[in-house]
């Protein structure tokens, strides 16, 4: 099959994906994959938005605009946006509540509705006000509280910073906004002293990329796929390097195929991967974080999704365009169900088996997302982020 039809059917079946588990068995919510997972978990679908509202489905916007809502309603009394969407006892994650306003953000975006849930978005922005150790914007975090709850993620973390340095540009909050870019594009302390008055930041010595995660006088430097990618597409990272990270990744990756360490023609989600000989490298990694696995290294559809949009973003149509027919060939296996496209959760760098649950929202959103960038060779609500 040539790989404009393959597009097209990918596509389709994206929407049924999605379709399909619009409603699942937890107070008619959304359900985050296909035959697990029944519960609509807030992360996954604050993210489903970007995919869901550039299919202009109405069903699935009408859907989304439940779910925003339903989110709102059980936001806690200082504003934290709960792990589930409907369980306001379920807290503690770092990155629910800026994907919620980067959501309700973009939302009243594509529905003009500038007033969108305003009550819920100005709590929201006090609670993460208060989430930053040093009072100056940039916010803190616990281990394995964002997206990656089998990872050490500590301190001042890549990803769940570019999120709020989108949701801050989106919502006019533009003082904060270069503010945290000034703090995030410092580079990171070295040298195992902290001068005082002196803040880390994410930025790397002799590296285009930013670290996964910087606090005072520790940072690790392993690249994060996710996070890197957002400093693309919001512009935190500058056009040159932008374009130098772009550059990077497609060594390394082609590096780790002549080492046999990646099956696939798309980024791991970090790497290098962590070792048991690394000082990174945790004993519960044993069983759940295997090199090339999961959050060590797993391909991510979802993730892949942001990065063809990054290439968007630095006009690499390109290798978007071959990046694009890569991610369709890699949405097609399923690890169990007997469906033409499985749209798995995550698959091993190594092989490319699919490792998690099949007809996962966010890997067939984000597919609709980056087809959408590809072939109208823009980024849609990122282009707002990123205008001067």
């Amino acid at each position: 099959m040539d790989p404009d039809t393959l597009i097209v059917k990918a596509k389709e079946a994206a929407l049924q994906v999605l379709l399909h588990n619009s409603r699942g068995p937890v107070r008619g919510l959304p359900r985050t994959a296909g035959w697990e997972y029944p519960e609509p978990y807030t992360r996954d679908q604050m993210i489903n938005t970007l995919g869901i509202l550039v299919s202009g489905h109405p069903k699935l916007i009408a859907v989304q605009r439940k779910v925003l809502e339903t989110a709102a309603r059980n936001q806690s009394p200082r504003g934290h946006i709960p792990s589930l969407v409907h369980d306001a006892e379920d807290r503690g994650a770092s990155d629910t509540t800026p994907l919620f306003l980067l959501a309700v953000a973009i939302f009243r975006l594509a529905v003009g509705e500038p007033a969108f849930l305003e009550q819920a978005a100005q709590r929201a922005l006090v609670w993460m006000d208060y989430r930053s150790p040093d009072d100056r914007v940039m916010v803190g975090q616990l281990p394995t509280s964002d997206w990656r709850d089998e990872q050490w993620v500590f301190g001042f973390g890549l990803f769940v910073n570019t999120v709020v340095y989108c949701y801050l540009r989106l919502l006019g909050q533009d003082d904060k906004a270069v503010t945290l870019r000034e703090l995030m594009t410092k580079f990171t302390v070295r040298g195992g002293v902290q001068q005082r008055h002196v803040h880390e930041g994410l930025r790397l010595h002799r590296k285009p990329y930013y670290a996964l995660w910087s606090y005072k006088v520790y940072n690790n430097e392993r690249f994060d796929l996710l996070g890197n990618s957002l400093a693309i597409l919001s512009g935190l990272a500058s056009p040159s390097r932008a374009r130098a990270i772009v550059a990077w990744v497609e060594e390394e990756c082609e590096a780790l195929r002549s080492q046999e360490e990646l099956a696939v023609e798309l980024p791991p989600n970090l790497f290098p991967y962590i070792r048991p000989e690394d000082p990174d490298w945790r004993p519960r990694y044993e069983r759940y974080n295997q090199p090339g696995e999961y959050h060590n290294g797993g391909i991510w559809p979802f993730v892949c999704g942001f990065y063809i949009a990054a290439l968007v973003a630095v006009e690499r149509f390109r290798l978007a365009e071959r990046r694009l027919e890569s991610l369709t060939r890699l949405v097609q296996p399923a690890r169990s169900a007997e469906v033409a496209f499985g749209f798995n959760e995550w698959l091993r760098a190594q092989d490319g088996t699919p490792q998690g649950q099949d007809w996962q929202s966010w890997s067939a959103a984000m597919y609709l997302y980056a087809e959408t960038c590809v072939r109208e060779r823009r980024t849609p609500f990122f282009e707002e982020i990123r205008r001067p």
